[in-house]
């Protein structure tokens, strides 16, 4: 074997490969599919400092080489995290990312804070694609301003590994990613879904209760490829890259386009255990080509 382990700032991870937030449940709910003690780590759904119900059904949809979901962020807020999902989580045999949202700058800071206290939490990835309730539902990523304010606030309560996930629904994600950097992120995690629609021609109305959604699947890999590329060169601290990872193979074109360390999402609606056999893969890629360690094989692209 290789040497599979990396590290995004402070947090030590085993092996490059992440479970991504909304695709994975807590974890418990795949341990009978998957070892997860095989993972790098796993990204918890999304947490909020209140409960949220959630978008009204239909809320997920098929496309073509994808799907579209406007889950809208169901969760019964930190404070029940804390106290009812965190004693089944606390001793998984991998690393634990809780991903924070919020629908204001104290609301995100105050979360990530209530999360810092949690001991076996090592890390949180703060989600910035949320609307900002005060700026007319403009999403907090999609200006430099915008994401600076955010990791700024969360910077101060929180003094755990601070990962930022972009959107790509944006004009230069670099400029965003340089934002978060400056203001103390550790690490940025990218893309986040694409937003989408679809329309059921039949019926002539739209598929998803709210309209619009989010895209993710193999549908938007190049996509996410190309920003994973450009971001890693613009930022000096870590990229995830996530967006369409569906085998080792896609896996190891994040890595080589600059990730340190990629997340599987819609691929384990598929097959629950895809994740594990990723890690052996990127495994088996590095023995095949002679390299000994993983960390050899980041931006490693040919120009």
């Amino acid at each position: 074997m290789a040497a599979l382990n990396v590290e995004i700032g402070e947090l030590r991870l085993r092996n490059p490969v992440l479970t991504a937030s909304g695709t994975f449940g807590y974890g418990v709910e795949f341990q009978d599919f998957v070892d997860l003690a095989e993972l790098g780590g796993i990204v918890v759904k999304g947490t909020t400092l209140r409960p949220r119900e959630g978008n009204p059904s239909p809320r997920m949809a098929e496309t073509a080489s994808g799907m579209l979901n406007c889950v809208g962020l169901q969760n019964k807020g930190v404070d029940y995290f804390s106290s009812h999902i965190y004693p089944r989580i606390k001793d998984l045999p991998t690393r634990v990312i809780v991903n924070v949202s919020g629908s204001t700058i104290e609301d995100y800071a105050e979360c990530a804070r209530r999360i810092g206290e949690l001991e076996e939490i090592p890390a949180i990835e703060l989600n910035i694609s949320c609307p900002n309730v005060r700026q007319g539902g403009m999403a907090f990523g999609v200006t430099a301003e915008g994401a600076a304010s955010v990791v700024r606030a969360v910077r101060r309560a929180y003094g755990k590994t601070l990962i930022v996930k972009l959107s790509p629904n944006v004009t230069d994600i670099t400029e965003i990613a340089r934002a978060a950097e400056a203001e103390g992120a550790d690490a940025v995690s990218l893309i986040n879904t694409l937003m989408g629609m679809a329309i059921d021609a039949k019926r002539r109305r739209r598929v998803l209760s709210i309209g619009t959604g989010g895209l993710s699947g193999p549908t938007v890999k190049p996509v996410a490829l190309r920003m994973v590329y450009q971001t890693s060169r613009a930022v000096k601290i870590p990229v995830i890259g996530l967006g369409g990872i569906m085998t080792a193979t896609d896996a190891v074109e994040f890595l080589l386009a600059g990730a340190t360390a990629v997340e599987v999402g819609t691929a384990n609606f598929i097959d629950p255990g895809v994740s594990a056999k990723i890690v052996r893969g990127i495994d088996e890629y590095l023995v095949k080509h002679g390299f000994s360690s993983v960390k050899e094989l980041i931006g490693a692209l040919e120009e």
